[in-house]
């Protein structure tokens, strides 16, 4: 089966999600490199679109995330990507999610999670995505 990279611009969807508790961890985009090279080293592989180029998860920080499990949706456009989290977190904020916040029904954001690692400590004072 080929993945459809060329109905979204060159990019998918992939929604990362921890392979026992079934949290849902991150989204990111892969192009059809990033995907090759996920499945090569089975460590998730993005394609970053501020960088404009392939980034590994945890290149910076340490936190990896190891493939478990890859699947794919019914119209090949997006990819479920089951893993094991190495490391206190996977968001860029210190976070083990990036889905920290929950949105209430008049529109207000609170933050429902503790901080799992600091930012600055592992990534300097420019946190920058």
């Amino acid at each position: 089966m080929e993945i459809a990279f060329e109905k979204s611009g060159g990019l998918v969807s992939a929604i990362v999600q921890d392979h026992d508790t079934g949290e849902v961890l991150m989204l990111g985009f892969m192009n059809a490199e990033a995907l090759a090279e996920t499945q090569r080293t089975r460590e998730v592989v993005f394609f970053s679109r501020s960088r404009n180029r392939l980034w590994k998860k945890g290149e910076s920080s340490g936190h990896v995330l190891k493939v478990r499990e890859l699947l794919v949706d019914c119209d090949a456009d997006a990819l479920l990507v089951r893993v094991e989290a190495v490391g206190p977190g996977v968001c860029h904020e210190g976070y083990r999610t990036c889905f920290f916040r929950r949105m209430d029904g008049d529109g207000s954001v609170a933050v429902t999670a503790e901080r799992t690692f600091s930012p600055e400590k592992v990534y300097g004072q420019e946190n920058k995505r």
